[in-house]
């Protein structure tokens, strides 16, 4: 194999990828090139003779994977490619815990549970406890319990820490930890583990098998991580530690684009990368191929705001392109109107795609308006980041049996499959099943397929049609080590009695659903050829395996593509579009309110707004409404913060005449003037680790007879139901002027101050 593939970098890049030994950071802005950069660099190791299976590549989605693959097999022997460890981290990490799992107890074919899974169990969990609902949200719980296990808190740690358990009584959740441990217990009494588990008992494995740790140290000689601002602190750890002995590690990314800590994305773990690697080379790629001139040099002017990051110099040698439009709308539904109406003019008079066009927003909800402004002019759209194939409910059914078929400990599984199609197997009687479990300490599956005489409290009509369906998953059972998947999978779909069952509807849906069976059916006969091929494991076991571990970004349907796209910002990363509009500029929604008064926060609002304005190739539009509805009521607003702060000779204005919004800069804001230093600038956050509680959404005070003025930013005040806090702004004019008051107890509350019972301590 020659080295032609260098000629087709920069030099920046070529320096990325020629520079193996060692660790590495290669900073990528927006559009420089760091999937090549990543790919080149393994393509690299292969030519200098380096094994592949000797090499650690991680992504955060299998998209991203396939495509490097992909890249890698055009310029090397695909054979060569298989063998390389390349694939998200949960993928990787799955693999080597069903290699390992053993020593921590599991068996090798441990259940992946999604997150509809971990919520449906913990809604069992909190049913069965007796608690309220509306106050053990099973959502926030489940947040929670990913939270701690993110941070490497296991649930009997959790129990023993006062200072959550204080944080949990302040949130009317004084049993969270008991609910965390039922759940903890129940996910291994299933031989399940969700997707933190996934790392959570990576780094248990790590810690407390050392030959196991220096055994995966031996055998990875070159570690490279994709998108290293998205790492939380266990991924850090695990990667850590598999680079301590040759510290051969190569992480790609850009502190810019760090906009998921809300996930437990720490910033830190790539701005204080030279801390942990003393010895590290720095690699800039600033050269942007995707976006004009303008829209790269307006992100800049953005960017440059923030303290905590590493300076770069990104710029384009792109056309100069046209200035970012700037459109002010008297309402939010005039703001959605407008958009419409100049997406329908750009796609017919530049003859271009419905695809090229991408409309962002802060909230999920503003996605309201404009669907109804795109269907009333027949635009065609998708919303990006919806239901995806794999969590329909039809395709979730076949799954379940799947899954029990694999390993029948699975508990939630046998929830789905064990009245469907019906049997005359009931709520009561399954719920009388789990008790036994629970009382027996032992799984579901054990309680109905031992000996009958251990089902106490069932008939013999109960207990037969138990057993009809336990001798079913048992035949499904017999052969699945040798059987394909896809001759296993039509053979459950036809003998479980779904295909039957989903053939006889005749409604449209019922018609889609029994499409949706068929769809999947194809996709694992081309799964199971797909491996044949390439030798392959092609069990069923093995096509699970893939599908448990599928993001978002994964389930694109192709039928979907010529549309135009809805999606959040925090949706649209690692996406590009010709024509991007940022809808929702405006200071009570962009930067969201709950970052107000704290510059961390602020700063990583700032570069989501740099991630939305760097998807755009050709064009950028910004977008803000005067008045929006908010609870009903039409509330006044201004333009952003962040459009405040961007250079005014990139942006038009067409709708005023050319001149610029006049509005005030929000209250108590003030724009920061960027770093000047030549040597690169970070952060220095603390290294404590610790769970904060979930902040409170925004919630209307009890009414009441409150002032309207007289509350100033930084004035201590009290509230009957939420205690002591402190005003961080007020917003708005009379009579519906709110404050944002950050309670010592409750988190960040927007109040209403006519209705809210607020007074100054």
């Amino acid at each position: 194999m020659t080295d032609s593939y260098l000629e087709e970098l920069n030099e920046a890049q070529r320096l990325a990828v020629t520079n193996t030994d060692g660790p590495s950071l290669v900073i990528a802005g927006a559009g420089s090139g760091k999937t090549r950069v990543l790919t080149y660099r393994i393509v690299h190791l292969l030519h200098k003779k380096v094994p592949a299976w000797r090499i650690l590549a991680l992504t955060f989605t299998n998209k991203a994977a396939g495509e490097m693959r992909d890249r890698i097999s055009a310029l090397v022997d695909p054979q060569v490619a298989r063998f390389i460890w390349m694939g998200t981290f949960h993928s990787i990490f799955a693999r080597i815990l069903r290699a390992e799992g053993s020593r921590l107890g599991y068996k090798q074919n441990f259940t992946i549970y999604d997150a509809s899974d971990s919520k449906s169990l913990i809604r069992s969990i909190i049913k069965e406890m007796a608690l309220d609902d509306s106050v053990y949200k099973p959502g926030v719980i489940a947040s929670r319990i990913s939270t701690a296990k993110n941070n490497l808190v296991t649930a009997n740690m959790y129990a023993s820490d006062s200072g959550l358990q204080q944080s949990d009584k302040a949130s009317r959740m004084p049993l969270m930890h008991e609910i965390y441990r039922t759940y903890a217990a129940r996910c291994f009494r299933a031989n399940a583990m969700d997707f933190d588990d996934l790392l959570l008992n990576t780094n248990i494995l790590f810690r407390d098998f050392p030959d196991v740790l220096a055994n995966y140290q031996e055998k990875f000689h070159y570690i490279l991580v994709d998108e290293y601002q998205d790492t939380n602190y266990s991924q850090y750890l695990i990667v850590k530690k598999l680079a301590a002995s040759r510290r051969n590690l190569c992480v790609v990314g850009d502190d810019a684009q760090s906009i998921y800590s809300f996930r437990g994305a720490r910033i830190e773990n790539i701005l204080e990368f030279r801390n942990d690697y003393p010895e590290y080379k720095l690699f800039k790629l600033e050269q942007n191929y995707r976006s004009t001139q303008t829209i790269v040099n307006a992100a800049n002017t953005i960017i440059a705001n923030n303290e905590g990051q590493i300076r770069k110099n990104v710029y384009s040698k792109n056309e100069t392109g046209e200035n970012i439009q700037v459109m002010q709308a008297l309402t939010d539904t005039e703001e959605g109107f407008n958009i419409a109406s100049d997406i329908f003019d750009k796609k017919y008079s530049r003859q271009l795609l419905w695809s090229d066009f991408a409309v962002l927003y802060r909230t999920n909800a503003q996605s309201r308006i404009f669907e109804e402004t795109l269907r009333k002019k027949n635009i065609p759209y998708k919303i990006y980041g919806g239901l995806s194939f794999y969590e329909r409910k039809e395709i979730k059914d076949i799954l379940g049996y799947f899954r029990m078929v694999i390993n029948p400990e699975d508990e939630e599984a046998l929830k789905r499959t064990i009245n469907y199609p019906k049997r005359g197997i009931g709520d009561t009687t399954l719920n009388r099943i789990l008790e036994l479990a629970s009382e027996t300490g032992s799984s579901a599956w054990q309680v109905i397929s031992g000996n009958p005489s251990g089902m106490t409290g069932f008939n013999q009509g109960i207990i037969s049609r138990i057993k009809s369906y336990t001798n079913l998953i048992e035949s499904f059972g017999k052969d699945l080590a040798e059987a394909d998947a896809y001759s296993k999978a039509r053979e459950i779909a036809m003998g479980s009695g779904i295909i039957k069952e989903l053939r006889e509807g005749k409604s449209p849906e019922e018609v889609s659903r029994y499409e949706n069976l068929e769809e999947l059916l194809n996709g694992i006969k081309i799964f199971t050829e797909a491996a044949e091929t390439n030798g392959e494991p092609a069990s069923l076991e093995a096509f699970m395996a893939t599908v448990s571990l599928l993001t978002d970004q994964d389930n694109e349907k192709k039928e979907d593509r010529n549309k135009v796209t809805l999606m959040t910002m925090h949706s649209a990363k690692g996406l590009e579009f010709k024509h991007v509009y940022i809808a929702g500029m405006e200071d009570t929604l962009f930067p969201s309110p709950l970052s107000a008064g704290n510059p961390k926060e602020i700063e990583e609002e700032r570069r989501l707004f740099y991630v939305a304005l760097t998807r755009a190739g050709k064009m950028a539009t910004l977008s803000y409404a005067l008045n929006r509805y908010k609870w009903g009521n039409l509330e006044r607003s201004g333009p952003s913060r962040f459009l405040l702060e961007m250079d005014k000779k990139f942006l038009d204005y067409p709708q005023t005449g050319g001149k610029p919004f006049t509005q005030s800069p929000p209250r108590g804001f003030t724009a920061s003037r960027p770093a000047t230093e030549a040597a690169p600038s970070y952060a220095s956050p603390s290294r404590l680790r610790k769970i904060t509680a979930p902040k409170a959404s925004y919630s209307s005070a009890e009414p009441g007879t409150g002032a309207q003025g007289n509350f100033m930013p930084g004035d201590s005040v009290s509230h009957e139901r939420f205690g002591n806090g402190t005003v961080v702004s007020i917003e708005g004019e009379a009579p519906n002027t709110t404050a944002i008051v950050n309670f010592e107890n409750h988190g960040t509350k927007k109040l209403l101050l006519r209705f809210a019972k607020l007074t100054k301590n």
